[in-house]
């Protein structure tokens, strides 16, 4: 823990951001609980409070309002134009009637869930030369009392007033100019915020972070790149564990019962060039699983030893109890960047599935100790070697969905390759680190196209897909009245029979739903869906003679 690189400063330091309120305002929410965070959207569903819909990120509303009979009644009610260019990433927090909303450069808004007007806006003064990967995005705020929290591109941590927008704390994460960003969205546990950095293209020291949700002091500090003396640092050469990347950018999941945070990790650095990092290279790619209160590591997978093709797995855990072989397990659910599915054993990281779920050519299989069994031929050189899937992968950062009902896994895949090119970089700090690159593979035989995808979590089994000509990268949202939302790669909004994935509607928003997915909460009596598209939230519902 590095308590002196952490700093608080109060609200008063005007010149970091603007806010801007309306002259009307609904009524001030109720603070939000710990309680209130461990039920989840609870029974009535009138609320989003986490970025998953609950701890366990499945992403499913309890709500039957709207249903596979009625769906191609929805009507919008209204839209909020943001004027903020940028993808637009964020899943939106709802709470009595007001949403929370992040977007690009570190925007972020309250709304009136009834009319669409915003009630404060807040926008922070950003540094020029934002070492910041792949989009100046953020992926939504958490929630306890009455704040909400924040992360930043240039790597700090905010606590902002939930009735105003204000700034409450900020803390620093690191040095963004070293390369480090943040764009998750946070997770709260207990008086913590759990946070982690991005910046695995830049050669960063990637970590996972706790702070007082109080005061924004760190708790806590976890290194995915071990040190000196640590388990794991011999699986770096020589030095290369100081520029090893391994960011931590994608929303991790909460066991309440094991009080065990799961969160996946970036790849290794430089991407590419293999020569530089010899070894397994831990713990990239991996999911590691940490105790709340201290950050200590319980147990680990790594999902890509060694990886040499920026398969991140940065893609969202989900948790849920299956029965496997005729036991109930604990069970953590994950679709992997480099295009295996897999269900863990939440208690050990034992794999119980493993299974490829999209077009594969870098290994075989996954054998019984959980390791890999590689093609020969796939490590990028000067020449170029191709690969299915691509560096964007099989799936990537846009959330899954689980059923708890029908204990079915709900992804949306993409089948692309790519031929992938190495050379040995130099490391220069806050600048690119990649050592290569990747020329997707588009021929008239060889397309890259996407699909959405039912797997059957216990055996790894594909039960049916929707195919899309042009890959998406729209998250997931399913209802227990059978539908599955989520978004095409030419600007449709989807409804989808979640049993037989059978289309039910469409609706062109004019911009792809780009690494987020709808929520859902009920207001004055109506199921709503909020779906953020292009630089714009939409909010849906039945006509009332509908329902």
């Amino acid at each position: 823990m590095r308590s002196t690189s952490t700093l608080v400063r109060l609200a008063l330091v005007a010149s970091l951001a603007t806010v801007t309120l309306t002259a009307q305002q609904p009524a001030v929410p109720a603070p939000v609980s710990n309680q209130d965070l461990l039920n989840g959207l609870g029974a009535d569903g009138a609320n989003w409070l986490t970025f998953g819909g609950n701890y366990a990120n499945h992403r499913f509303s309890p709500l039957t309002q709207i249903t596979p009979e009625n769906v191609g009644k929805l009507q919008p009610q209204w839209t909020f134009q943001t004027g903020t260019l940028g993808n637009f990433e964020t899943t939106t927090l709802v709470r009595d009637n007001v949403l929370y909303v992040t977007g690009p450069q570190n925007v972020a808004w309250a709304v009136d869930a009834r009319s669409g007007r915003q009630i404060w806006r807040y926008r922070r003064e950003l540094p020029p030369n934002l070492t910041a990967c792949c989009g100046l995005v953020n992926r939504g705020f958490a929630a306890l009392g009455d704040r909400l929290f924040m992360v930043t591109l240039d790597a700090h941590l905010l606590a902002l007033d939930m009735k105003t927008g204000a700034i409450v704390w900020d803390a620093t994460l690191a040095d963004y100019t070293q390369g480090y960003a943040a764009t998750l969205a946070p997770v709260v546990v207990k008086d913590k915020v759990i946070v982690g950095v991005a910046g695995g293209e830049y050669g960063i020291r990637g970590f996972i972070d706790a702070y007082s949700a109080d005061t924004g002091k760190q708790a806590w500090r976890f290194y995915t790149i071990p040190g000196p003396g640590e388990p794991g640092f011999n699986s770096w050469q020589g030095d290369s564990w100081k520029i090893g990347g391994t960011g931590v950018w994608v929303t991790g999941a909460y066991d309440p019962e094991q009080n065990l945070l799961f969160y996946g990790t970036g790849n290794p650095g430089p991407d590419y060039h293999s020569a530089s990092r010899e070894g397994d290279n831990l713990y990239s790619c991996a999911l590691v699983a940490l105790d709340a209160d201290t950050g200590k590591l319980k147990w680990h997978y790594q999902f890509t030893p060694h990886d040499v093709h920026d398969y991140d797995a940065t893609e969202v855990p989900i948790l849920g109890d299956l029965m496997i072989n005729g036991q109930l397990r604990k069970t953590v659910m994950f679709a992997n960047r480099n295009g295996f599915y897999y269900t863990l054993d939440r208690t050990t990281g034992r794999v119980l599935v493993a299974k490829p779920f999209v077009q594969t050519t870098w290994a075989k299989s996954i054998d019984a100790q959980g390791r890999p069994v590689l093609e020969p031929g796939h490590t990028p050189d000067e020449k170029g070697e191709t690969t299915c899937p691509d560096l964007t992968g099989g799936t990537n950062f846009w959330p899954p969905s689980f059923d708890p009902r029908t204990k079915m896994f709900f992804v949306n895949a993409r089948e692309a390759c790519a031929t992938f090119y190495a050379y040995k970089p130099e490391y220069v700090a806050g600048q690119r680190f990649t050592g290569g690159a990747q020329q997707v593979v588009n021929t008239r035989d060889n397309r890259p196209w996407g699909a959405l995808r039912a797997i059957d979590p216990a055996t790894g089994e594909r039960k049916w897909e929707y195919a899309m000509p042009t890959p998406s990268r729209a998250g997931l949202l399913t209802t227990a009245s059978n539908l599955l939302f989520a978004g095409d790669g030419d600007g449709n909004f989807l409804a989808l029979d979640s049993v037989s994935g059978k289309l039910l509607w469409r609706y062109q928003m004019g911009s792809p739903l780009h690494g987020t997915s709808p929520v859902t909460y009920m207001l004055d009596g109506r199921q709503h869906l909020l779906v953020p598209a292009g630089t714009s939230l939409t909010a849906w519902a039945l006509p009332a003679e509908s329902r």
